[in-house]
């Protein structure tokens, strides 16, 4: 069995934003040279996620009002881990809500999504670099 790791940085420049990373993780796994197998790609920051849906911008914006419902940023007071100093506690919910990592199916040297299935990056405290790391197994 073969295995191909990659990593990939970040930089976003506000608080809340999602990325479509499938072209850069359908270039590694296409230089992989890997035709059966599985891709795992995982946030390695607690305050960031991976997930696979649709990239449709109406979408996007339910998600951003959604988890801004379910975990607001403000008032920052409201969460004990932020009398830790940091601003954050909100991101870490949000992470936990959208999820740390997908795993897709390689058929034939390619990822083996279903319709409209896109990977997402969702940054929830950015302004600062952050990872994520592409496992690529199979033959």
């Amino acid at each position: 069995m073969k295995s191909v790791t990659k990593y990939l940085t970040f930089h976003v420049e506000k608080r809340f934003k999602l990325v479509n990373i499938t072209p850069e993780i359908e270039k590694i796994v296409q230089g992989s040279k890997i035709s059966e197998g599985l891709c795992l790609v995982n946030s390695m920051h607690i305050t960031s996620s991976i997930f696979i849906n649709d990239d449709e911008r109406g979408l996007h914006a339910d998600f951003e009002r959604w988890l801004e419902k379910l975990s607001p940023h403000l008032p920052i007071k409201q969460y004990l881990h932020n009398d830790t100093g940091e601003d954050n506690a909100d991101a870490h919910l949000k992470r936990q809500m959208m999820g740390r990592e997908a795993v897709i199916a390689i058929t034939n040297g390619k990822l083996d999504f279903g319709p409209w299935e896109q990977i997402f990056y969702g940054e929830f405290d950015g302004c600062r670099n952050k990872r994520v790391l592409v496992k690529i197994i199979g033959e």
